[in-house]
């Protein structure tokens, strides 16, 4: 599944979080976007002081590559 459309822009971890936050909007239930965007900001906090641009852009294509995963497996239900 290629990934949604915004993802070609996501170049610093501010707007990876915003691009996560809205990809958390397409989930189906209230209750998965809460849980969502409660992992989406854990996750931020947790990286949050991370310096090397080499790893950064490591947690950016993983972290869009999961969200398409998850997008999609919610999709096929």
């Amino acid at each position: 599944m290629p990934p949604l459309p915004g993802a070609e822009m996501v170049h610093t971890p501010v707007q990876l979080y915003r691009y996560l936050l809205r990809c958390c909007k397409k989930l189906p239930t209230p209750v998965m976007q809460q849980h969502y965007r409660h992992a989406v900001r854990q996750g931020y906090n947790s990286h949050a002081d991370e310096d090397d641009p080499h790893r950064i852009r490591q947690i950016i294509q993983r972290a869009i590559q999961d969200a398409d995963w998850i997008l999609g497996k919610y999709k096929q239900e």
